[in-house]
């Protein structure tokens, strides 16, 4: 799969493409990530890449050339779809990234500023999409975020398939308490299920801690 991100700080991708899970998966030819430099598809001396809000406010708009132009010149390597990484998009969630997963490819356009002149949406027939509703600088961290998730999903990137079907977000529960060696430290000891050598009621203990533990951390993720 193929990942290309449209940025004006290409340089902050690099330590994300060549560390962890990632990094091994690009070494083996598994995942192809670029980062490209929004300004080179600028056309004046300044390399302006954005400029005042029509009907005047606060802050600048990235301006829609060197958006549209940059998507079009990467069109010739990727023809997957183009997302926009934009507060009001839609919630990255683990069924989101595995739709996105099963696309050869993405185009990942990060904002800045006050956001994103309107007209590259409808231009690009983009696809919106957040990662929180909070406030950052801009959208390579959510881009990197987005990636990462994705990625992952991708067959052979993660090296034992069986942790992806554990993981949070799975299925309806969001995991459950993780122990390992020592069995006791300072008077904190694990629990005996998990030292009885039963499957069973190993499966079964996860899977009530795990439903116990969404309803008070995340009361958003209760059943109705």
């Amino acid at each position: 799969m193929r990942f290309d991100v449209v940025t004006i700080f290409p340089a902050m991708f690099g330590p994300v493409f060549q560390q962890g899970v990632i990094g091994r998966a690009v070494e083996r030819g598994m995942l192809e990530l670029q980062a490209h430099d929004l300004r080179e598809h600028t056309h004046d001396r300044h390399r302006q890449v954005d400029d005042m809000p029509f009907g005047g406010g606060p802050g600048m708009v990235m301006k829609p050339e060197p958006v549209i132009e940059a998507v079009e010149a990467i069109r010739a390597r990727n023809s997957g779809p183009v997302v926009l990484m934009e507060p009001w998009g839609e919630l990255l969630d683990q069924r989101v990234a595995a739709e996105l997963a099963n696309e050869t490819g993405l185009i990942i356009v990060c904002g800045r500023y006050e956001g994103i002149d309107d007209r590259v949406r409808a231009a690009l027939n983009a696809r919106e999409i957040s990662i929180g509703d909070y406030v950052l600088s801009g959208g390579e961290i959510p881009a990197m975020v987005l990636i990462d998730a994705v990625a992952r999903l991708v067959p052979g990137v993660v090296g034992d398939p069986g942790s992806l079907a554990q993981d949070s977000f799975s299925d309806e529960l969001t995991g459950w308490p993780q122990f390992t060696r020592p069995a006791e430290y300072r008077g904190m000891t694990v629990p005996e299920v998990l030292l009885s050598g039963d499957h069973a009621r190993i499966k079964q203990w996860r899977r009530q801690q795990a439903a116990q533990r969404r309803v008070p951390q995340r009361k958003e993720l209760k059943k109705t």
